[in-house]
């Protein structure tokens, strides 16, 4: 029985990774359009960091780029959409959507939809800011988060969790030159992307352990989907 769960629990994350692995790739092909040499390309710089942090295999990656630059003669043609609605128990959600078949990734909307509630443009993102996001980790003993947020040129920060990691709160389109500024100040950056932080998330205490876990049944389902992207939940703690 031990080994078959292994086994199995073996499956499940090579197919998690897979599908990690395959979100990168999109990101990779995305910013790869605007040229494929990454020290000339601040979107895809961080997106090779982004792979290589996670170990995504070196061919992996340069065919991503090399596919999303042109160089191998495919065609490549990704749509971003973002969908706007509610988790069970009216918990706001955005999700980020990128696909090559806008009437697959709909119909695929609407029925992750059906367990909460899925809303028009705009319904919910009025209450989500748009940010850079820059999840690092102190380098140097004594790296202080506020002044390296301050000499970086971040706008805010939300404090160290328990595992270490700070993130760092920027203007869009300050993210590349504040994720370059921070080693200097001791912190190594784990990730750096744009993405959307709720403005007033409900508290994950104020629902039951079933509630919750149902709102995280539908978050999984979302993140699970191959053209969804991030998933954005107004969840706090």
């Amino acid at each position: 029985m031990g080994a078959q769960w292994k086994a199995k629990h073996k499956d499940i994350a090579a197919n998690a990774k897979g599908k990690l692995f395959g979100k990168l790739a999109k990101d990779i092909m995305i910013a790869a359009r605007n040229g494929a040499d990454p020290k000339d390309n601040a979107k895809l710089r961080m997106a090779v960091e982004a792979a290589r942090k996670v170990s995504m295999p070196k061919d992996t990656l340069d065919r991503a780029i090399k596919k999303g630059a042109g160089l191998t003669g495919e065609t490549v043609h990704f749509e971003q959409v973002i969908y706007e609605g509610f988790a069970p128990h009216r918990v706001p959600v955005m999700v980020e959507v990128l696909t090559d078949n806008t009437n697959r990734a709909a119909s695929d909307m609407r029925v992750l939809f059906r367990k909460g509630q899925q809303g028009t443009p705009g319904s919910v993102s009025w209450d989500f800011d748009h940010l850079g996001l820059i999840e690092a980790e102190a380098a140097t003993p004594g790296a202080d988060a506020d002044t390296a947020a301050i000499e970086a040129g971040a706008q805010d920060l939300l404090p160290a969790d328990e595992d270490g990691v700070t993130v760092f709160l920027t203007d869009p389109t300050d993210l590349d030159l504040v994720s370059r500024a921070l080693p200097a100040q001791g912190f190594t950056v784990l990730s750096a992307k744009l993405g959307y932080r709720p403005k007033n998330p409900i508290a994950a205490s104020s629902l039951s352990a079933e509630q919750l876990e149902e709102v995280e049944s539908f978050l999984a389902a979302m993140d699970d989907n191959d053209d969804v992207q991030h998933v954005y939940a107004g969840l706090a703690g």
